[in-house]
């Protein structure tokens, strides 16, 4: 099944653009210039990415990525005119998993694409069986189903969530850096990033963890180093 894929941009030029290239690879997409008729898509499509535009009238992008992660947990890519960090980290804060900053290669969104939903299909599909499950402390991960519980109380957590904790978990004890996790979640993307990008998602796994950022029961800031979460 083609995987499904809903664009919203109130320009319209961008947003067929976005959806050209997107057809051409294959994605079935759902195109609104309007976040109005892009909700009632969102509410009757089992749908598998969301792209959206931050800056539209009435109801914005933030608001929109917003009434997805309540219950949705499929990757959310911000689209944004202004290279403001406020307007990255607000969107990280709020649940999107990546942000591009307009005007973008139509080739990079493609590429960002397929690594999104390559996390949130088919992650880690070649482990075997005995590794599907991650443990610690109450905390367990699957990750075939990409389901995440911890003390049996389950946990929603994004794409890019699910991987920056099951990276620290795989590799618990030692500390992993910034610039590590960038590598095993981006690839060769780090070059587009800043650091804040990785200390956003690390404080809202904290915040959904209810872990202590003083007195951290799970993932620990090695102040100059990286994180690690403790054997």
């Amino acid at each position: 099944m083609r995987e499904k894929i809903l664009v919203v941009d109130d320009e319209q030029e961008i947003a067929d653009l976005v959806t050209l290239f997107l057809q051409s690879e294959n994605y079935e997409v759902f195109k609104y210039y309007t976040a109005r008729e892009a909700l009632e898509c969102i509410r009757g499509e089992v749908l598998d990415m969301a792209i959206l535009d931050v800056m539209m009238p009435e109801t914005n992008g933030f608001q929109l990525c917003r009434t997805i992660r309540e219950q949705h947990t499929y990757p959310v890519i911000m689209l944004t005119a202004r290279g403001e960090e406020i307007d990255k980290i607000n969107g990280l804060t709020l649940g999107a998993d990546d942000y591009i900053t307009k005007p973008f290669r139509p080739l990079e969104l493609i590429a960002r694409v397929k690594a999104q939903l390559r996390r949130y299909k088919h992650y880690n599909t070649g482990t075997e069986q005995t590794e599907e499950l991650i443990s610690h402390s109450g905390l367990v991960l699957n990750t075939r189903t990409h389901e995440c519980t911890l003390n049996e109380k389950p946990l929603t957590l994004t794409p890019t969530e699910f991987s920056i904790l099951s990276i620290l978990c795989r590799q618990k004890g030692s500390v992993v850096s910034a610039e590590d996790l960038f590598h095993q979640v981006w690839g060769d993307e780090y070059f587009n990033k800043s650091n804040n990008t990785i200390t956003v998602h690390i404080r809202h796994l904290r915040e959904k963890m209810d872990d202590s950022f003083e007195d951290p029961k799970y993932i620990k800031t090695v102040w100059g180093c990286g994180y690690k979460i403790e054997t």
